[in-house]
């Protein structure tokens, strides 16, 4: 059990560092990526090229870094002569064009069958004490990017991302450059993202094409539309409740011995009645955003 929780917790708090991504991109500045895994995926594969290469995990995460920023200057490039709605069709593209490349390209990323053996980072320590430190690396990053991205929310950028979000004709009146705006809104959330990428190929010791699925975007935008957009409260709670539930459903499982078929089903449909829910009753969150009021 001590295991199953440190391991529960573990994911919770990395995939935490996703939804945080998503938030700066969706929450703030309202755009919808529908591919923002792929940013995900370059940090897990970094965590794998770089561990093929001998090179330092320090190295394969400044790699990750890079490559995301690029990808999302490039997905902001790309979204300048897009409307919304088909600018998020466009990064659900790209994100399967990397997916399919990762697929493909054997020699560098292994192909269908992935990077493996990618070590921890503190294969260093006896058990359960190297999964203990490693749960305490990613709660220490967790806390620093959320008070970070707190500080973006609340500050001078956030106020701007959200003007633009909700008025951007407004937002350009006032001197905003909306496509300043979004590139760097699509930047910072790709970093944050693949910092998440990178710590859940060395927590898992794998890089493969399926970090990089569809489903994976769709379960962090769950997570921000049950929690609440646009507040770092919202993140943390959606994701406490998508990861209890996938938690709980194999004790459930084992209580009512249904089969493994059944209970994969029984998660997806918990986790999408639970999201039925909340636009039902809670169209806002859990935790809506609460927006300052000028006098």
């Amino acid at each position: 059990m001590f295991d199953f929780l440190i391991s529960s917790f573990t994911i919770a708090g990395i995939y935490a560092l996703m939804a945080f991504g998503l938030n700066l991109q969706a929450g703030y500045a309202g755009l919808l990526n529908f591919g923002h895994i792929a940013f995900a995926g370059l940090g897990a594969y970094a965590a794998g090229i770089g561990f093929q290469l001998g090179w330092s995990p320090v190295a394969s995460l400044g790699l990750g870094l890079c490559s995301a920023m690029l990808l999302g200057l490039f997905m902001a490039s790309i979204g300048r002569k897009l409307a919304a709605d088909y600018w998020g069709i466009a990064t659900l593209a790209v994100a399967e064009i990397l997916r399919t490349i990762a697929t493909n390209e054997g020699w560098l990323t292994g192909g269908a069958n992935g990077i493996s053996a990618i070590p921890a980072l503190f294969d260093g320590l006896s058990r359960p004490w190297d999964a203990v430190a490693f749960l305490t690396l990613v709660a220490v990053v967790l806390a620093l990017v959320a008070w970070v991205c707190t500080r973006i929310g609340n500050g001078r950028f956030g106020r701007a991302l959200r003007l633009m979000r909700e008025e951007p004709q407004l937002a350009t009146c006032m001197g905003y450059n909306l496509k300043s705006l979004k590139t760097r809104a699509i930047i910072t959330g790709a970093a944050v993202t693949s910092l998440g990428g990178f710590l859940y190929a060395h927590y898992m010791s794998f890089a493969g094409p399926e970090y990089m699925l569809a489903s994976e975007t769709f379960l962090l935008w769950t997570m921000l539309m049950i929690g609440g957009l646009g507040n770092s409260v919202g993140v943390l709670v959606g994701v406490v409740v998508v990861q209890a539930a996938y938690v709980f459903v194999p004790f459930i499982k084992d209580w009512l011995s249904l089969s493994s078929d059944v209970s994969g089903a029984l998660r997806l449909g918990l986790i999408g009645a639970i999201l039925l829910l909340c636009l039902m009753w809670r169209s806002e969150g859990l935790v809506p955003e609460k927006l300052r009021k000028m006098p």
